[in-house]
Protein backbone atom coordinates (compact mmCIF):
# COMPACT_ATOMS: atom_id res chain seq x y z
CA UNK A 1 0.00 0.00 0.00
CA UNK A 2 0.93 3.62 -0.62
CA UNK A 3 1.19 6.16 2.24
CA UNK A 4 -1.10 8.94 1.77
CA UNK A 5 2.00 11.15 0.99
CA UNK A 6 3.17 9.45 -1.97
CA UNK A 7 -0.17 8.58 -3.17
CA UNK A 8 -0.79 12.25 -3.35
CA UNK A 9 2.61 12.63 -4.80
CA UNK A 10 1.72 10.16 -7.66
CA UNK A 11 -1.63 12.54 -7.92
CA UNK A 12 0.10 15.39 -8.08
CA UNK A 13 2.23 14.29 -11.40
CA UNK A 14 -0.50 12.96 -13.15
CA UNK A 15 -2.26 15.68 -12.85
CA UNK A 16 0.74 18.47 -13.53
CA UNK A 17 1.13 16.19 -16.55
CA UNK A 18 -2.46 16.28 -17.71
CA UNK A 19 -3.34 17.60 -20.66
CA UNK A 20 0.18 18.51 -21.68
CA UNK A 21 2.33 15.78 -21.48
CA UNK A 22 2.23 11.42 -22.14
CA UNK A 23 2.60 9.42 -19.34
CA UNK A 24 2.73 5.86 -19.25
CA UNK A 25 1.63 3.86 -15.94
CA UNK A 26 2.14 0.24 -15.23
CA UNK A 27 0.61 -2.02 -13.34
CA UNK A 28 -0.36 -5.38 -12.50
CA UNK A 29 -3.60 -4.30 -10.72
CA UNK A 30 -6.71 -3.80 -12.83
CA UNK A 31 -8.15 -0.01 -11.67
CA UNK A 32 -11.17 -1.96 -9.96
CA UNK A 33 -8.16 -2.47 -7.27
CA UNK A 34 -6.26 0.86 -6.96
CA UNK A 35 -8.33 1.88 -3.60
CA UNK A 36 -6.29 -1.16 -2.66
CA UNK A 37 -2.70 0.78 -3.23
CA UNK A 38 -4.20 4.55 -2.98
CA UNK A 39 -5.58 4.80 0.29
CA UNK A 40 -7.61 7.94 -0.41
CA UNK A 41 -10.63 7.39 -2.30
CA UNK A 42 -11.77 10.67 -3.71
CA UNK A 43 -8.17 10.55 -5.32
CA UNK A 44 -8.20 7.11 -6.74
CA UNK A 45 -11.44 8.07 -8.62
CA UNK A 46 -9.58 11.51 -9.28
CA UNK A 47 -6.22 9.97 -10.89
CA UNK A 48 -7.78 6.73 -12.92
CA UNK A 49 -10.09 9.59 -14.39
CA UNK A 50 -7.36 11.52 -15.52
CA UNK A 51 -5.28 8.88 -16.69
CA UNK A 52 -7.65 6.92 -18.83
CA UNK A 53 -9.19 10.04 -20.57
CA UNK A 54 -7.61 10.27 -24.42
CA UNK A 55 -5.61 7.32 -23.29
CA UNK A 56 -4.98 4.17 -24.81
CA UNK A 57 -5.66 1.50 -22.45
CA UNK A 58 -3.84 -1.85 -23.05
CA UNK A 59 -4.36 -4.91 -21.03
CA UNK A 60 -1.70 -7.95 -21.39
CA UNK A 61 -3.14 -10.76 -20.76
CA UNK A 62 -1.00 -14.08 -19.83
CA UNK A 63 1.88 -15.51 -17.33
CA UNK A 64 4.33 -12.71 -16.20
CA UNK A 65 7.70 -13.76 -18.17
CA UNK A 66 9.52 -12.85 -14.47
CA UNK A 67 7.00 -15.46 -13.14
CA UNK A 68 7.98 -18.10 -16.14
CA UNK A 69 11.41 -17.35 -15.64
CA UNK A 70 11.79 -17.85 -11.85
CA UNK A 71 9.74 -21.12 -12.03
CA UNK A 72 11.85 -22.54 -15.23
CA UNK A 73 14.97 -21.55 -13.00
CA UNK A 74 13.53 -22.84 -9.81
CA UNK A 75 13.03 -26.42 -12.63
CA UNK A 76 16.57 -26.71 -13.23
CA UNK A 77 17.80 -26.15 -9.83
CA UNK A 78 15.50 -29.07 -8.84
CA UNK A 79 16.47 -31.20 -11.38
CA UNK A 80 20.20 -30.57 -10.73
CA UNK A 81 19.60 -31.71 -7.38
CA UNK A 82 18.23 -34.72 -8.29
CA UNK A 83 20.81 -35.62 -10.52
CA UNK A 84 23.40 -34.71 -8.15
CA UNK A 85 21.21 -37.38 -5.59
CA UNK A 86 21.21 -40.27 -7.97
CA UNK A 87 24.93 -39.53 -8.74
CA UNK A 88 25.70 -40.11 -5.11
CA UNK A 89 23.84 -42.94 -4.61
CA UNK A 90 25.43 -44.56 -7.78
Amino acid sequence: MIDVENGSLTFELVSRRYGSASTVVTTNRPFSEWHEVFPNAACVVSLVDRLVHRAEVIAIEGESYRVKEARERAEQRASRRSSARAEKKS
